[in-house]
């Protein structure tokens, strides 16, 4: 699968199947499913026109779609310009270490760089060593902890 140029773009809207495809295998690598509602606003997010919503990318290769990232521009109270946030990033398990991944983030990196924005930050679970072994090459681990609110 690897020797395939790699085509990067931004999601458009003849795009829902193959990016619901994708994004479905996120999700289920994290263990969530999500009502047909959630896909379809969500991908309604993604062609947005205001900068500060979601902004979503396709890795495509030989003509099939193998990788998203989605990510968002927003407001942050010690950086006049702004953060970018990669919320999600996602490769087919037989795209997983031909350089989807890489050049996705790398994207997201040029994306924000031209935005002004040169800080990209995002979160992944700490049993997620494949994916680990890339954001250890092209970022640097934080030294936060991430809490949420509880239920109920």
């Amino acid at each position: 699968m690897g020797s395939e140029t790699l085509t990067l773009r931004t999601v458009s809207e003849d795009d829902f199947a193959p990016w619901a495809a994708l994004w479905r295998g996120y999700l289920e690598f994290y263990g969530m499913v999500l009502p047909a509602e959630v896909y379809r606003t969500s991908f309604q997010r993604l062609l947005s026109p205001d900068p500060y919503s979601f902004q979503g990318l396709l890795a495509e290769r030989a003509g099939q779609a193998v990788g998203l990232a989605h990510f968002l521009f927003h407001p942050h109270m010690w950086r006049p310009e702004g953060v970018c946030y990669l919320q999600d990033l996602f490769a087919t398990p037989e795209a997983r270490g031909t350089g989807v991944g890489r050049a996705l983030i790398e994207a997201v990196y040029a994306a924000a760089d031209r935005r002004g924005s040169p800080r990209v930050y995002w979160l992944t679970q700490t049993s997620n060593e494949t994916a680990r072994l890339l954001y250890d090459r092209v970022g640097t681990q934080a030294d936060f902890i991430r809490y949420d609110r509880r239920a109920g």
